[in-house]
């Protein structure tokens, strides 16, 4: 551990040699100067933080897991992903921390269209479905077990507003009382 924290204390330091002498450059070339001066500011953030900060990671919400940079799945507590309402296409933030504890946030949520539509559930999985007229979504079964949801009754899910998807969030759920 020493070894690599050593090695990117020593990438910080060349990191901030190449900031100084960017901002320092003067004339026409400021725009890109500056430009690059923020981008390797942004990587310094990324690489050399504090050891009980953690290691930062953003990605794209799919529907189940969180798509980091890298192309890798992180996966994202159903129960968090329920609460919170993530729709597909949202931007998470996953902080690693030190001791291994994975801590999610939501910091970019995209537009989101309501819907009211019926929830069933697969023939041929078993999983959760919601139909709106001729279309459907999955569903995360830890928001129709939170809801209580059972075959038939009336949701109201948040799916992506511009964009196709696989996904809704339960927003809530009206009980069939037939």
């Amino acid at each position: 551990m020493i070894a690599l924290k050593q090695a990117l204390l020593g990438i910080k330091v060349n990191v901030d040699k190449a900031i100084n002498l960017l901002s320092a450059d003067g004339g026409g070339e400021e725009g890109v100067g500056a430009a690059l001066a923020s981008s390797f500011g942004r990587l310094r953030e990324m690489f050399v933080s504090k050891e009980d900060e953690g290691r930062v990671i953003e990605g794209v919400f799919d529907g189940q897991n969180m798509i980091g940079p890298d192309a890798k799945q992180y996966s994202v507590p159903a129960n968090y992903a329920s609460k919170s309402k993530l729709v597909e296409g949202d931007i998470l933030k996953l902080t690693i921390a030190g001791n291994g504890s994975f801590v999610y946030k939501q910091i970019g949520p995209i537009e989101r269209d309501r819907l009211a539509g019926v929830l069933g559930k697969s023939e041929s999985t078993g999983e959760f479905l919601v139909y709106v007229d001729d279309r459907k979504w999955r569903v995360l079964p830890a928001s129709v077990t939170y809801f209580k949801g059972d075959e038939g009754d009336e949701v109201v899910v948040l799916v992506p507003k511009d964009r196709p998807s696989k996904w809704a969030a339960i927003e809530n759920i009206i009980k069939n009382v037939e």
